[in-house]
């Protein structure tokens, strides 16, 4: 991707989420850099670290939950199941059904061990939940692997087996097998009761079953896959003399079954949670390297300190764009990092998810991004609980509408105030609110003045209760889909999160020790412009829905959303339904099947406006008809006949893959894409093959072409496909034999959209005359021209290192290697901390002007916005201003957003800047004249 298109927006949103000072870049140990981290408490003795990394090869998004076990009954980890379901539920659905007992609530959890995904969906490790034995583990991979968790809390690492016996009638006693096992073993007994945690029994082949209750057979016959009724065992045998036992039995025989956990080392815990691949012993890291489960992948572990009291739940996002996951070495490496004496692998990929409470509320917060895009069923989990109160109200935490802290003057932001007490749980209170500056409501509806910081107060109201009156005996209510935290750098303009520091943060007390919640706000100045964010909405079919925001902006580029009470909309409501989706946005529903139009947005106050396109059903867009198929390259491709006409033959091989002569740009809304195939039976897969924003590849793979002659195979695109996209190649997996396609009219569906007009382009006042220019007190030039004219000096692309000029440090920085091709993102990082570092100290210095090379797909999206977060933040912080010029781009641009102005300087003629790095406060410090055609 080209970072100068992408400038202004990433600059004028990267500020909305809370993010640390530049000069806090470093990380910890490590190859690479932290670059955002925030903290929660979540009750007394839990927090919740969040944290994104840059690394040579991979952006990472962590989640670390920390707990202190509390013998004395404060923070305890416990087994999760499902909750009576018959099968596995998702974690938000399981700690709602979860019941800590009287006061005390649940504040987090994370899913739990492996589990037998394609077939029972049972846990494949062992489990005991309440000391009570609630499965073994499974023959394979594992060994009986846990974390368990003693009375006094501690916690441990540990093998557990099982000491079971079946004592048949005449008194001869066999050893138990498997107890609630997944993966029943190979010959022997083995029992399930009515804590089986899968779908349905294991198939058990020619295997026999009988059923007991209260020690005697009720019936007998094959195995069944029912699941037990609660007080009956279900006894089951593999093996032929095994069977031959069970089939001897008939009702009223007493059938005695015994099982209890073989801890090895240590006595049976009270808690223990299956899981797979120790990641650090006695304070060591272990190498995996070489094994199977050792790529790159979304990761859950556990870790424990030396003496067992300090838990920390980790998780690691992966597969996505924002977090390319870890491998088994390097989570050990990291859990080695965090303090963890000894640590366990839990299952991860798609099942890795983890979630927390906010101070004051019942429900959970989904955290991390399941790779998934929402949660999977899991069979287990571990949860954390602690004392619910009740206590008295300690404060309030106050939440703007949609978490952002930003507005305009004139404009509104609608706040919450959610009281809690001592512990962090719910309590009830009723606010009354106040405010330094503007005005507040009782309905905490805020009303902004003029521009600056405003604080907003609230407070008990008379006669408020202060004890806690939810939660302490429930479950949390289930969580949403939603995750708590956005990719660092890349959320939506105007979506800002809320300062996330837990209580201390927005809580203070009062006069009189009163207990209240205090939020900062930030008034912009006055509204300048208005976007919808996204700029165009298709929907595939009626009664689909999408939502959208309007962001406006001011005139140095600062950000803020503007809530639906401020607002106007005018559209066609016999096609489209609009209605408040409650986070200070909007949902639009399609009325009828095939639509194209606009919706327009006005702001009340200001009568600013802008359009936003709408549409509804599909029309095909043609992408490739393979008249020119003799242009297109590579091993395995010619050109055929078509259907009809000309078209591309490609050999189902390994390696065979067919280039496009030239770029082939696929609709910005599309959602598929369609190629004739002329099948031979051979069962030869076609792909085609898309390049995403940033680069990222994406593999859309049509199904076998087991049949014979010419058919139309529609490829679904992603929802999350990163756009824009762009067909690469087209390419062929071989069958049952080797095979040849034939391929003809690659085509993109895509919803139509109406004529919604674009934001009015208005030059930015850093664009002036060379005369303009030149009444600066010095001038410097971009582009292959030689100084003079006046010029001080010259920026052509091939300067190398920082060096300072009457003021301002200039920034050379190298695009010529993607963000994450060798470190080469975190080179640029470090080298514009050096630079923020230099400019900040020196007295001499009042701006820093990055310079970089144009070079489209080389910064990723989530480098560029961290380098428009750093240069805001150094500006903001220090008061000195910030730059960032590109050099040798296609065209010439100008503009600015948080203060920081952006100029794309083109290849052709030379562009002039006249410069005062010491301008007076409120004044450019930069004048710009593009080059004269």
């Amino acid at each position: 991707m080209s970072l100068r298109p992408l400038l202004p927006a990433l600059l004028s949103t990267a500020l909305l989420a809370p993010v640390p000072a530049y000069a806090a870049a470093a990380g910890g140990p490590g190859d690479g850099i932290e670059t955002a981290r925030t903290t929660r408490q979540l009750a007394p003795g839990i927090r919740l670290e969040s944290y994104d990394r840059l690394e040579t090869d991979r952006w990472l998004r962590i989640d670390e939950l920390v707990a202190d076990l509390d013998p004395r009954g404060g923070v305890r980890a416990e087994y999760l199941g499902t909750g009576g379901a018959t099968g596995p539920v998702t974690l938000a659905e399981a700690a709602a059904r979860y019941r800590p007992g009287p006061g005390r609530r649940v504040v987090a959890a994370v899913n739990g061990d492996f589990f037998d995904i394609r077939a029972t969906g049972a846990p494949l490790g062992p489990g005991i939940g309440s000391g009570r034995l609630l499965h073994s583990a499974s023959p394979g991979p594992g060994g009986g692997a846990a974390v368990g968790f003693g009375p006094d809390g501690t916690g441990r690492l540990l093998r557990l087996g099982l000491d079971g016996t079946v004592t048949l009638p005449g008194g001869r006693a066999y050893p138990l097998a498997g107890y609630n096992a997944a993966k029943p073993p190979a010959q022997g007994y083995a029992v399930y009761t009515a804590d089986w945690g899968g779908t349905r029994l294991p198939a058990l082949g020619s295997g026999q079953a009988v059923e007991l209750r209260d020690g005697k057979v009720v019936s007998t016959g094959p195995a069944r896959a029912a699941r037990p009724a609660p007080g009956t065992t279900v006894l089951t045998a593999r093996g032929a003399a095994q069977a031959a036992a069970l089939a001897a039995l008939r009702p009223g025989d007493e059938v005695a079954v015994t099982a209890r956990p073989l801890p090895a080392p240590g006595p049976p815990p009270v808690t223990a949670l299956g899981g797979r691949g120790t990641l650090v012993a006695a304070g060591t890291p272990l190498n995996h390297d070489g094994e199977a489960n050792d790529a790159s992948a979304p990761r859950t572990a556990v870790g424990l300190s030396r003496d067992g009291r300090r838990l920390s739940l980790v998780t690691v996002d992966g597969r996505q764009r924002d977090s390319g996951g870890l491998t088994l070495t390097a989570l050990g490496a990291l859990m080695h990092r965090i303090g963890a004496h000894e640590a366990l692998n839990l299952d991860g990929g798609g099942s890795t998810t983890l979630l927390a409470a906010h101070p004051g509320a019942a429900a959970l917060t989904l955290e991390n991004s399941p790779s998934d895009g929402h949660q999977r069923p899991v069979p287990n989990g571990l949860v954390l609980t602690a004392p619910a109160g009740p206590g008295p109200l300690a404060g309030f935490r106050v939440e703007p509408a949609g978490g952002a802290t930003r507005l305009f003057p004139g404009l509104t932001r609608t706040l919450t105030a959610t009281a809690y007490d001592t512990t962090l749980a719910p309590a009830t209170a009723t606010p009354r609110w106040s405010t330094d500056r503007g005005r507040i409501g009782p309905d905490g509806v805020y009303r902004a003045a003029r521009p600056g910081p405003a604080t907003v107060r609230v407070s008990a109201g008379p006669g408020a209760a202060t004890a806690t009156t939810a939660g302490a005996s429930r479950g949390a209510p289930a969580a949403g889909d939603g995750t708590g935290r956005g990719p660092a750098g890349a959320t939506v303009p105007g979506a800002a999160s809320a300062p996330l520091g837990g209580p201390p943060a927005q809580t203070a007390a009062g006069a009189g020790g009163t207990p209240e919640g205090v939020l900062r706000l930030d008034v912009l100045g006055p509204l300048a412009g208005l976007r919808a964010v996204p700029g165009r909405i298709g929907l595939e079919r009626r009664e689909e829905g999408a939502g959208f925001a309007l962001t406006g902006y001011d005139a140095q580029g600062a950000a803020a959303p503007v809530e639906p009470r401020d607002l106007t909309l005018s559209y066609d409501r016999t096609r489209w339904r609009v209605a408040e989706d409650g986070r200070g946005g909007f949902t639009v529903t399609a009325l009828v099947p095939q639509a194209a139009g606009k919706l327009t947005a006005t702001v009340k106050a200001t009568g600013a406006t802008t359009e936003l396109a709408l549409g509804v059903g599909s029309v095909a867009a043609p992408l490739a008809g393979f008249e020119d198929a003799a242009g297109w390259t590579g091993p395995g491709a010619a050109p055929a006949e078509g259907h009809p006409g000309a078209g591309l033959a490609l050999e189902a091989r390994s390696g065979a893959a067919a280039t496009p002569p030239r770029p082939l740009p696929v609709p910005e809304l599309t959602r598929a894409l369609s190629l004739w195939v002329g099948g031979d039976g051979s069962g030869a897969r076609p792909a085609v093959e898309l390049a995403g924003a940033d680069g990222v590849p994406l593999t859309l793979r049509g199904p076998a072409a087991d049949w014979t002659g010419w058919r139309e195979v529609r490829l679904p695109v992603p929802a999350g496909a990163e756009q824009p996209l762009r067909v690469t190649r087209l390419s062929a997996a071989p069958g049952s034999r080797p095979g040849r396609l034939l391929l003809d009219t690659l085509t993109a569906t895509t919803p139509p959209t109406g004529p919604a007009a674009p934001a009015a382009a208005r030059p930015d006042p850093v664009v002036g005359t060379a005369a303009q220019a030149a009444a600066r007190p010095w001038r410097f030039a971009a582009g292959p021209a030689a100084a003079g004219g006046g010029t001080e000096l010259v920026l052509t692309g091939t300067e190398r290192a920082p060096f300072l000029h009457r003021g301002v440090r200039f920034l050379p920085l190298d695009t010529g290697r993607r963000t994450l091709d060798r470190g080469a993102g975190l080179a640029r990082m470090r080298a514009l901390r050096q630079a923020l570092d230099a400019a900040a100290r020196e007295p001499g210095t009042a701006a820093l002007a990055v310079v970089l090379p144009y070079a489209p797909d080389t910064l990723d999206r989530k480098e560029a916005a961290l380098l428009a977060q750093r240069l805001a933040e150094f500006r903001r912080t220090t008061g000195k201003n910030a730059a960032v010029i590109t050099l040798g781009a296609p065209r010439f641009t100008a503009g600015r957003a948080e203060g920081v102005l952006t100029v794309a300087a083109p290849r052709t003629g030379r562009t002039l800047f006249g410069a005062d790095a010491f301008a007076a406060p409120g004044r450019d410090w930069l004048s710009v004249a593009p080059p004269q055609p």
